[in-house]
């Protein structure tokens, strides 16, 4: 988006995409049940449309709010996660999707009339990301509420190939040093080739020591392995934060709710503790394990990347493997491996000396905008590889790192002030987008912030070796 042309395309893409996410739903498919981590479609889509008005239209322009009776209603700060879910205080999708329409039309008509001066080009962007992020909240909430695929989706043949857990072989060697990390904070290309949030500023250099890290993902069949061996079962391999989230009655007591809504029984989740990721099971009729993609129930493929696991499930493995989660620097350095005196990458297969590949180009390096769904074997797309030869370090899902969600040194808060700042300390780092994400939105710099607990995101992991320093 480092262009008049190309910020009109992104601005069109993301709107058909939006659009269609509403509009391939039926009236009872978007009437979702109230859950606490997604939101109504109708409303992502009226809120994302509000950011517009909001940020550039109104604020730069001082033109009228299309609805100021509705303001409120699509505005996240003052409309109440429960709240969203009051029919009588939204309008119809038909209405809201002609009140979406209305903006995208002035911003568009704003975006090729007037000159793009570097600031309003940052804000065009920032508000297409916005919207981006949306799109693919929008996504996981299907899989949540066990909702069709979004019709962008291709049907993926999985390929059954053997994978092998906790492969040494398979690991890459990181050799150590001085790295650097993120984005800039202060830059003249600050709304194009530097564009970031402020949760990626300032860069800095940092000294990373040798370190090995998994090629690819860990596999359903990795992680078969330890629900097989009792994994979730054994205490000794899970930490305190983990014990808590296996015990934790609450949130299953939510889960529960929801799941008689649909017809399950709640007493199966109140009274047993998980004993495998959250949208596994054993099929009735056969005994083979099968996970659930969306609305359908499909064969687990030893194969595919897991997905939908929680931070204390990846650590509890990692601890039964013998191995550890990387953290976010070394993610990025084995992602990047961006060194002090060499032109900076943003993405794995980006080469030092020429720009990155525009996100039109990436259907071969990349799982992403909800295309394949992390229904590609973890050792696919070795085109998009990193420097060391990593696969699949941007999209597919995103990354568990150990590392705390903190600013970094010299943070300032960015036009957006709660993009970053309210996660900040609570949160777990992950890293790379995921099969949901947008390729408008992703950078090997972005950090995405998760709750440790949350499985229904597109999260899952690869892991490091234990001991740091030369491979023996």
């Amino acid at each position: 988006m480092d262009n008049q042309e190309k910020l009109i395309a992104a601005l069109d893409i993301t709107q058909r995409r939006i659009e269609a996410l509403v509009s391939d739903l039926s009236e009872a498919q978007r009437s979702v049940p109230y859950h606490p981590g997604i939101n109504p479609p109708v409303w992502e889509l009226g809120h994302s449309a509000f950011f517009y008005e909001s940020f550039l239209l109104m604020a730069l322009d001082g033109i009228a709010s299309f609805d100021p009776g509705m303001d409120d209603v699509w505005d996240s700060f003052e409309m109440d996660h429960e709240d969203r879910w009051s029919a009588s205080l939204f309008p119809s999708c038909a209405a809201t999707l002609e009140y979406a329409r209305y903006v995208h039309t002035q911003v568009m008509t704003r975006l090729r009339d007037r000159p793009l001066t570097p600031q309003d080009h940052y804000l065009y962007r920032y508000a297409i990301c916005h919207q981006n992020m949306h799109i693919e909240s929008m996504i996981w909430a299907r899989q949540t509420l066990a909702l069709p695929a979004p019709s962008s989706a291709s049907d993926v043949a999985a390929a059954r190939e053997a994978t092998s857990a906790n492969d040494q072989a398979n690991d890459v060697h990181i050799r150590g040093g001085r790295f650097l990390i993120g984005q800039p904070g202060h830059s003249s290309e600050f709304a194009r080739r530097d564009f970031s949030f402020d949760s990626e500023q300032p860069r800095f250099h940092t000294a990373i020591s040798d370190f090995s890290i998994s090629r690819t993902l860990v596999s359903c069949g990795d992680y078969l392995a330890f629900v097989e061996a009792g994994g979730y079962e054994r205490t000794e391999l899970w930490s305190r934060g983990g014990k808590s989230w296996l015990q934790n009655v609450h949130k299953r007591q939510l889960a529960a709710e929801w799941r008689t809504q649909q017809g399950y029984e709640a007493q199966q989740i109140i009274d047993v503790q998980p004993k495998h990721p959250q949208y596994w099971r054993k099929s009735a009729s056969t005994g083979a394990w099968e996970v659930r993609h969306f609305d359908k129930w499909l064969p687990l493929e030893p194969s595919m990347p897991v997905i939908h696991v929680s931070y204390w499930e990846a650590e509890a493995w990692c601890a039964w493997a013998g191995r550890r989660l990387p953290t976010e620097q070394e993610w990025e350095a084995a992602a990047l491996e961006n060194r002090p005196g060499q032109r900076f990458r943003l993405l794995p297969w980006e080469a030092g000396d020429s720009d990155p590949r525009s996100p039109d180009e990436w259907t071969n390096l990349v799982d992403m905008d909800a295309r394949s769904l992390g229904r590609l074997p973890v050792t696919a797309l070795a085109d998009g590889a990193s420097p060391s030869g990593c696969l699949q370090m941007i999209g597919t899902c995103w990354e568990w790192t150990s590392s705390q969600f903190l600013p970094y040194d010299g943070f300032k808060m960015d036009m957006y002030p709660y993009m970053s700042t309210l996660q900040f300390g609570s949160h777990k780092t992950t890293r790379g987008g995921s099969c949901a994400t947008s390729s408008l939105l992703i950078r090997g710099t972005y950090r995405q912030a998760y709750l440790p607990d949350r499985f229904d995101v597109f999260t899952g992991f690869r892991s490091c070796a234990l001991t740091r320093g030369q491979p023996s």
